[in-house]
């Protein structure tokens, strides 16, 4: 079963962190992927769509594509300090208790 070639190019995006365009065309091109400009323009379109990638004009022909890098969950020190906040304000008024 053959990889996507949309995986391929998040792949090569993902592993330089940011690159231009044209770094990215040479860089599929060494490892035998030749692409018209347009379909690597639908690709970088559809991995931008998904959430992936962002993809910003840095001169008239040039673009940066970045990989997108979500937050995962709150981080464990700012989930306890939130904890340790709701517990302050529910102590901050005497005489009720759970």
């Amino acid at each position: 079963m053959a990889i996507p070639i949309r995986n391929t190019v998040f792949d090569k995006i993902k592993e330089a962190g940011s690159l231009i365009d044209s770094e990215l065309f040479k860089s599929l091109s060494k490892d035998g992927i030749i692409m018209t400009e347009d379909k690597l323009n639908k690709l970088l379109l559809d991995l931008e769509i998904l959430g992936l990638i962002n993809v910003a004009w840095i001169t008239k022909d040039a673009r940066r594509i970045e990989v997108v890098i979500v937050k995962e969950e709150i981080d464990e020190i700012e989930k306890q300090n939130k904890e340790v906040m709701e517990k302050d304000y529910e102590a901050s008024f005497p005489g009720v208790e759970k």
